[in-house]
């Protein structure tokens, strides 16, 4: 677990409690010694987080406390925002509602100066009609994806040229414009990228398809050489 999650997940741990919980219950929840515990406490309370307690008593945050609006600058924030423009614009309606939601819960405990600086952003994303075309095919695609589920797709290539495929699906890719499915294709026995607007038809066969290290998302970012893409 990064760092970061574990501060988030500490902080969530003591909202709204009425009495102090123990460093050990924290330790044993996270999966990570007392001494790590005491050490994010401490760090919390020195970057404003109303935290009391101490150890062998337990933690609580301070009757009225929330989390502060300082985990946030108005640099991060504009950047959750911009982001959250470009997911709408460009993912399908899933993300891009939970990307809203997300988004709607941290304004929540923003100061209104510091929502409205964030939300004054020039940094735009085409607006909703450019991806309607194509938002509930990403969808199918995504839960494909998340479900492992084979696909065959009529496919047609750049020059026009229909087939028929049946592929192992494993991730979406957005390249300036474009959205890339990365998939196993049992017809060409390897790795193959496919342009969702070039799918003329979708069907799930039923079939599942158990990751092995030969298909998996690792050995395709290799073949591409994207291994160390984020």
């Amino acid at each position: 677990m990064r760092r970061a999650d574990r501060l988030f997940l500490i902080i969530h741990a003591l909202r709204g409690r009425r009495t102090a919980l123990p460093a050990r219950q924290l330790a044993e929840t996270l999966g990570v010694s007392l001494r790590t515990v005491y050490r994010d406490i401490a760090d919390l309370q020195l970057s404003g987080v109303p935290i009391e307690g101490e150890a062998g008593v337990g933690y609580m945050l301070r009757r009225g406390a929330d989390i502060p609006p300082l985990m946030f600058t108005a640099e991060e924030l504009e950047a959750l925002v911009v982001g959250t423009r470009f997911v709408k614009a460009f993912a399908g309606a899933r993300l891009a509602g939970n990307a809203q939601a997300a988004l709607l819960k941290i304004e929540a405990v923003l100061p209104p100066q510091l929502r409205e600086s964030a939300l004054r952003s020039r940094v735009f994303a085409p607006g909703r009609r450019w991806r309607e075309i194509t938002s509930g095919l990403i969808d199918q695609l995504h839960e494909a994806i998340a479900q492992r589920r084979v696909l065959r797709l009529d496919y047609r290539d750049e020059a026009g040229q229909a087939s028929e495929r049946e592929v192992e699906p494993l991730c979406l890719a957005f390249w300036g414009g474009a959205w890339t499915l990365g998939a196993w294709c049992r017809l060409r026995r390897d790795f193959r990228n496919f342009r969702p607007d070039r799918i003329a038809a979708l069907t799930a066969t039923g079939e599942r398809c158990p990751e092995t290290p030969e298909r998996s998302l690792a050995a395709y970012l290799r073949a591409v050489g994207a291994d160390g893409a984020a």
